[in-house]
């Protein structure tokens, strides 16, 4: 079993998890993805979270935080959290949670765990 395979079964084992996605943050493609609904679009997730990822550090250049001083990104919509977690090797990992099931202390907690694997 792949690295990555693993990463994202461990993500999609915590609680509330929907769909877990790792990154290539220059060509904001999926090295790999899973998801419980089939109605989630991780592919396109992927690359607007990538987006996301990216205006933050550009933001936060403006007042000179380095790269790596960004833990997370949490995303809050109606039903879902997306959580967005920058690796260091260009690469980063998101995971969507639902809203109403999710601890997202826990599950950020999970996802440095997780970075640790790969």
């Amino acid at each position: 079993m792949s690295t990555i395979h693993v990463a994202l079964t461990r993500a999609m084992r915590v609680e509330g998890a929907l769909g877990a996605v790792l990154v290539d943050s220059v060509s904001r493609m999926p090295l790999g993805a899973m998801s419980c609904r089939n109605t989630l679009d991780l592919a396109r997730a992927a690359h607007g979270c990538t987006d996301v990822v990216r205006a933050r550090l550009s933001a936060l250049s403006q007042f000179g935080h380095q790269p790596e001083q960004i833990e997370d990104t949490l995303v809050t919509l109606v039903g879902e959290l997306h959580l967005i977690r920058p690796l260091t090797r260009r690469t980063h990992e998101g995971l969507i949670l639902d809203r109403e099931h999710a601890h997202p202390d826990l599950a950020r907690k999970e996802l440095r765990g997780i970075e640790a694997l790969l």
